[in-house]
């Protein structure tokens, strides 16, 4: 194995979604087909070779009802999914994201570890990050 091609974001709401990361991350849609009252929706942060399925728990095939549910409830509390973005101008994408409304988590700062980032969380309540490799030491 040698790259990630898909991984699975659960979302509450497809078309809200797709206003987050499509018109406010600038994310390309790269599929969305509706099959017997589902839907795949994928987006691909640009430059990037890694499709994110957003999908609702309603749709997932295998979960039982009480399991789709116990999702959801984890979705709307935040505590389903956590994703990292790397970006090239941290605090540009921050000030982009504050002034589209997004709900940010944690200021732009340097970590020890070597990145400048900041929190986010999508309409559904996933936590993302976002950190900028820091080309000289973290400040501290």
């Amino acid at each position: 194995m040698t790259t990630v091609s898909q991984v699975l974001l659960t979302v509450h709401d497809h078309d809200e979604a797709l206003a987050f990361y499509r018109d406010l991350l600038g994310f390309a849609v790269t599929q969305d087909v509706s099959y017997e009252g589902m839907r795949w929706v994928t987006v691909t942060p640009p430059g990037a070779d890694v499709h994110l399925v957003l999908e609702t728990p309603q749709s997932w095939p295998d979960a039982s009802a009480a399991d789709r549910e116990a999702a959801a409830d984890l979705l709307a509390k935040g505590l389903l999914s956590r994703l990292v973005f790397t970006t090239d101008d941290v605090d540009a994408l921050h000030d982009a994201l504050s002034a589209g409304g997004a709900e940010i988590t944690s200021e732009p700062v340097d970590q020890q570890y070597g990145v400048r980032d900041f929190g986010v969380r999508d309409p559904s309540g996933n936590q993302l990050r976002f950190n900028q490799p820091l080309t000289a030491p973290a400040r501290g």
